[in-house]
């Protein structure tokens, strides 16, 4: 049996979130297909002939008396049939009868059993398709099968369906960005060419409009409809209404799939056995990479879905942060002007707390979401009113936690948490002689963990403030801890604090140098403890031999 994160309420209206599939469903519901010049060319069986007309004609009436027949019919027709606009039409008939009562996913299952043919099969075969309509759609149909009845989707097919649905998605997004890029530039033509035209006309956004309903979080997180399909975080200005009709017939962002594959993942992770299949598949890093570009609202929050559902197997909420969940979903709540969003990040955030066995890795996100000024942004939300009490709730109890946590807070954590968040600055710890004379030695726990983050960040980094304080910070460790040096050879760090001598930022060649100073110093040290050594055994040495003298 399915083990599914069930809400109340919980009847996904799959085609809500996903409009531009929506249309063209629509659009494929008034065709009519030629099923009798199918049989005549013998490209259908006389059985199949009947059964797709008839259910054509009394979908519900046929189904209930029929039902082994129809089951057989349209996986015939999808393993057989060819033709895309064909193929489209069965899809949205499947679809359709799957989504006005999800019983029967339960039938089509234990009829293929029954018939000894396979269910998945045909469906992810056409996941291989070129026609963008009939692989979102199959795609839809095997989420369907797989959370909604009574069999797991087996394990060799639910590694090829979550690759296929996280490189989607990647591939989506990538596409979404690439065209908004384009469409600022062509905005940005059109903007030239009316200002040119009239003159002093001014320069107007225009914004996008959303109205989610305000019940409780987890009465409505798989409800929320979509209202524009291209609601994006970045409004594109133009500077007249002839603008604004020529971008709109030009210039509409093409990225009409990645909500509907958004939709699919956020169905198959509400299943824990789907969930470390997903992980298995790299698929939390292609959430955050995504989540860290600019996307519009409604694949932002989807995916922080992901993310939640993910949240609710212990294991999972443990390890998420490894993956920099945390800053990432800070920076996007110090952002974001959408009350769902808000929402979903804030239910992320009490999972990190409240979902982990180990009481040190809940501390240990809590001083994380510290780290990441999650505490200013709750402040800022108490003082908002909502509507929806678990926004309140969840505020509440986040603020709770996070302000516990900075009392117990050591300032050791306060900087280890610092550095594997990989964002440093100037915070009061960094230039505090007592805490690197107390804590210097302490960056060689854990096989020199902080230490070997110090030096990839600048190894990698392109932020002038965060190789500031690395130099800095490793300057220190080096001059309070006897072997520093020794050891930030042996890590390499040595030679990459060398290189950023020349770097074009005053700042970090500045924090570079005095860093060198202190490694300098330390060989100064050593050769003059070393020449000590030499005077005394050489005066030891004389002593010897006037005495046998």
């Amino acid at each position: 049996m399915t083990t599914a994160l069930y809400l109340p309420e919980e009847n996904i209206d799959m085609i809500a979130a996903t409009s531009v599939l929506q249309q063209q469903a629509a659009d494929i519901r008034t065709k009519t297909i030629n099923w009798a010049s199918y049989m005549q060319s013998q490209m259908i069986s006389e059985e199949d002939y009947r059964a797709i007309s008839a259910l054509d004609k009394s979908r519900a009436a046929f189904l209930a008396q029929n039902s082994s027949q129809v089951v057989k019919t349209l996986l015939n027709l999808v393993s057989h049939l060819s033709k895309d606009s064909t193929i489209q039409y069965i899809l949205v008939l499947l679809d359709d009868l799957l989504q006005e009562d999800r019983s029967r996913v339960d039938l089509f299952h234990d009829t293929a059993g029954k018939l000894k043919q396979c269910i998945w099969g045909p469906f992810l075969n056409l996941l291989n398709r070129q026609d963008g309509f009939i692989v979102n759609m199959a795609s839809r149909i095997l989420a369907k099968f797989a959370c909604w009845g009574h069999e797991t989707m087996p394990k060799s097919d639910l590694n090829f369906y979550l690759q296929f649905l996280k490189d989607q998605l990647a591939s989506n997004s990538t596409s979404y960005l690439q065209e908004m890029a384009q469409l600022a530039k062509r905005t940005q033509t059109i903007l030239v060419h009316t200002h040119g035209l009239h003159g002093n006309s001014k320069d107007h956004g225009h914004g996008h409009q959303y109205s989610p309903s305000l019940a409780q979080l987890q009465h409505q997180h798989e409800q929320e409809l979509v209202v524009s399909a291209n609601e994006s975080y970045r409004q594109v200005p133009n500077s007249s209404e002839q603008a604004h009709q020529q971008e709109s017939k030009c210039a509409i962002p093409n990225n009409e799939y990645i909500q509907s594959v958004a939709r699919c993942l956020q169905m198959m992770l509400r299943v824990d056995e789907y969930r470390f299949a997903f992980v298995g598949v790299d698929g939390i890093s292609t959430l955050i990479r995504i989540l860290s570009t600019r996307v519009n609202f409604q694949v932002q929050y989807q995916l922080i879905f992901c993310l939640w559902v993910l949240t609710f197997n212990p294991l999972l909420a443990a390890k998420m942060n490894k993956f920099s969940v945390i800053p990432i979903l800070a920076d996007i709540l110090s952002d974001c002007a959408k009350e769902k969003v808000t929402r979903i990040i804030l239910a992320v955030f009490r999972n990190l707390i409240e979902k982990p066995e180990d009481s040190s890795v809940a501390k240990d996100h809590c001083i994380a979401m510290v780290q990441c000024k999650v505490l200013k942004q709750l402040s800022i939300l108490e003082q908002r009113r909502f509507d929806d009490e678990d926004i309140t709730a969840d505020v509440e109890y986040l603020s709770e936690k996070l302000q516990n946590s900075v009392q117990d807070l050591s300032s050791f954590d306060e900087y280890a948490t610092e550095v594997r968040s990989g964002r440093l600055e100037w915070s009061p710890v960094h230039k505090s002689a007592k805490f690197w004379r107390e804590n210097a030695q302490r960056l060689n726990e854990k096989n020199y963990e902080l230490l070997r983050i110090l030096v990839h960040l600048l190894e990698t980094s392109k932020d002038a403030i965060i190789l500031s304080v690395a130099c800095f910070d490793i300057g220190e460790y080096v001059r309070h801890y006897p072997r520093g040096k020794h050891v930030l050879e042996q890590l390499g760090g040595k030679q990459i604090v060398m290189q950023h001598l020349g770097h074009e930022d005053p700042n970090v060649r500045y924090e570079a140098l005095l860093a060198v100073q202190k490694l300098m110093v330390h060989n100064w040290e050593y050769l003059g403890k070393q020449l000590e050594k030499e005077n005394e055994n050489q005066k030891q040495g004389a002593a010897v031999i006037t005495g046998k003298a």
